[in-house]
């Protein structure tokens, strides 16, 4: 890795915030500002200061954070969609779609990890998988492969399952981060694999361009899994054989695979069919709850989940909405240093309209900036819905020094393996998505 790639790393890096902060400064943005930062991302910072020092208080201050972003909105710097309590109720209007989603995604999916867990079928699996450390690291394979074609909460979920069963129950944090990780990494390359590279084939981008997002995050599953794998087999190894006991649930498992199979057919259907009514109704975890209601005749979910999964969710929803109030309409111009800093701000700041911004900036190779928005925010348990459905089985990874302290080959990972694929192939930016501002000549498309 040459020294001009490591520097360049370094300013993308460290500067990706101030980025985004200035070029939230132009014309159009009309509220208070402390030197170029609109107080805003002021706020959000220390909302997000909040959560990583005081673990044990995230969901106090996540939703006073947003109470307090909402206010000072309303009464200070006006919404895209107005000023005052009309600007925030139409600026609901736009976002609750998104909300609703990933709360009926992150409940339907804590109860479908259960219902996988009571079927029996992670029980059965140590006769399968290798008996030492390479056995943690097939499961990390079997999560990211999943996670090509399932929603990445799903794929953690499951995951998550499997691993409290051949492991007894004790889960390193570092093997969670892994867990997280090959769940983001995973959907990186496919348009069904994640909401990032799904908004990117709605675009109008290519599969085939996302496609090229496996090459960074197969050498980020080989960078973070072999570490994450060893320390888990130091920590508890895992069940060598099956229990004798084992009697697999077919109905449990025809459920997870009913519930599973809905949500990608309805997902498929409605971001190729029905594009136009996309954003009118949260169609994909609508899709998993008429699943699960539909076959409660057949085995009844542990409902008593729901609570605890709630409050996890409200949490991970209070700052979503506070990230989709912040100032931002403009990212900095598009280059492969860009796509690696908007790796790391995805940590803290949701992926989902940083990639709305980059889709209408254009000028991105869609391989990187895929990969970067979406195995980007494994680097905090936070920074992506799968982590956060996955603290809710697990709790004590709810700590952001914890997880970073265990799981810090997951930065190197994500790291690695962007330099590896730069390094390969190249940045090249790729076709026009619909509603581009990019010049013609940068988004005409090059071949790769």
């Amino acid at each position: 890795m040459s020294m001009k790639y490591l520097r360049a790393a370094a300013a993308a890096s460290v500067g990706a915030l101030p980025g985004l902060a200035a070029a939230a400064g132009d014309q159009s943005f009309a509220g208070p500002s402390i030197g170029p930062v609109p107080v805003e991302f002021i706020l959000f910072g220390c909302v997000l200061a909040g959560v990583a020092m005081f673990h044990l208080y995230t969901l106090r201050i996540a939703l006073t954070g947003a109470v307090v972003i909402a206010l000072y909105k309303m009464v200070f710097s006006p919404f895209k969609t107005g000023a005052g309590v009309g600007g925030f109720a139409g600026h609901l209007g736009h976002e609750w779609v998104i909300l609703v989603n990933l709360l009926l995604l992150l409940l339907g999916f804590a109860l479908l990890a259960d219902l996988f867990e009571k079927s029996e079928v992670p029980a059965i699996l140590p006769r399968f998988l290798p008996d030492d450390w390479k056995g943690c690291f097939v499961l990390l394979v079997l999560v990211w492969l999943l996670s090509g074609f399932l929603d990445n909460i799903a794929a953690a979920m499951i995951g998550g399952a499997i691993a409290h069963t051949v492991f007894k129950g004790k889960v390193h944090i570092g093997y969670l981060a892994a867990i997280v990780a090959a769940s983001n990494a995973g959907g990186a390359g496919s348009v069904v694999g994640d909401t990032t590279t799904t908004m990117m084939w709605i675009a109008g981008i290519s599969p085939l361009e996302v496609l090229e997002a496996y090459i960074a995050a197969a050498v980020a599953l080989v960078i973070f899994g072999i570490p994450a794998s060893m320390k888990q087999q130091l920590y508890s190894p895992i069940q060598k054989d099956a229990d004798a006991h084992v009697h697999i649930d077919w109905a449990r498992v025809g459920i997870v695979a009913f519930i599973l199979v809905a949500a990608i057919a309805v997902n498929v259907l409605v971001n190729t069919r029905f594009n136009a009514y996309s954003d009118l109704f949260p169609w994909l975890g609508a899709a998993v709850w008429a699943a699960i209601l539909l076959a409660v005749a057949l085995r009844r979910p542990n409902w008593s989940l729901l609570p605890g999964a709630f409050k996890g969710s409200i949490f991970l929803l209070s700052l979503v909405l506070c990230a989709s109030m912040m100032p931002v309409e403009r990212l900095p111009a598009a280059s492969w240093p860009t796509a690696l800093g908007l790796g790391f701000l995805s940590a803290v700041f949701d992926n989902i309209p940083l990639t709305a911004l980059a889709i209408k900036q254009g000028g991105y190779d869609w391989g990187f900036l895929a990969y970067a928005v979406g195995f980007g925010g494994s680097m905090i348990w936070f920074g992506s819905s799968a982590g956060v459905a996955l603290s809710n089985m697990y709790p004590q990874a709810r700590s952001v020094a914890e997880w970073l302290r265990h799981g810090w080959f997951v930065a190197v990972a994500y790291v690695v393996g962007f330099f590896v694929m730069l390094a390969l192939i190249g940045f090249h930016p790729g076709s026009a998505p619909r509603g581009s501002s990019a010049p013609a000549a940068a988004s005409t498309g090059a071949s790769k």
